[in-house]
């Protein structure tokens, strides 16, 4: 892999609504709106070369995908390790209440109940993210949720993983080079490692 350009799903019935959703057997496609950020998204990468696109089991994902590249024939790779996160308790509920409990939470290692801890969540996605790193097709989209693109980012720019992210815009393009991938996923490794919270 020589670049990556990160992007969130389009909006989907559930961020809509500010639903949390981490099963991927839930149904929970994309909004008309989400199906015209989709669009603006394919018209933002038309004269971008992409040799792979890769994607999360989720449906917001995929269709995301499907609309940003239509018409273009790029192989695709589903990468579970950057699925939504596994919420628990919160399943199905508010955003902000899971967030609340994130906040609150005593550590990085508390688990909602039949969910992970955030650092589950971060050593799934940095095993996730090496899986792309390792890649042998120079040009990536990586289409996923917002938890993994603003860790990401946060750590391109040094910052060590936050118990409350921002959220990250829908089907906005965020491009990385393969070195600033690596430093961010070594950051995020080190965390794992040793979390601060």
């Amino acid at each position: 892999m020589e670049s990556l350009i990160f992007a969130r799903h389009g909006e989907s019935v559930f961020s809509e609504r500010l639903l949390v959703n981490g099963v991927v057997g839930v149904p929970g496609p994309l909004t008309r709106k989400g199906e015209e950020e989709a669009h603006e998204l394919g018209r933002k990468l038309a004269a971008e070369a992409i040799d792979l696109c890769v994607t999360s089991e989720f449906e917001r994902t995929r269709q995301t995908a499907d609309v940003a590249l239509a018409g273009r024939e790029v192989p695709r790779l589903v990468v579970p390790e950057l699925n939504d996160p596994r919420y628990g308790r919160f399943e199905g509920g508010e955003l902000e209440a899971y967030r609340s409990w994130a906040d609150a939470a005593a550590s990085g290692d508390a688990v909602p109940g039949g969910g992970e801890s955030r650092r589950q969540i971060l050593e799934r996605y940095t095993r996730g993210l090496r899986v792309v790193l390792d890649r042998d097709e120079p040009r990536i989209l990586a289409v996923a949720h917002s938890l993994p693109i603003a860790y990401v980012l946060a750590a391109r720019d040094g910052a060590a993983p936050s118990r409350r992210v921002p959220l990250v815009e829908h089907a906005h393009p965020y491009p990385f080079a393969a070195d600033e991938l690596e430093r961010a996923i070594a950051l995020l490794e080190d965390w794992c490692a040793a979390p601060t919270w």
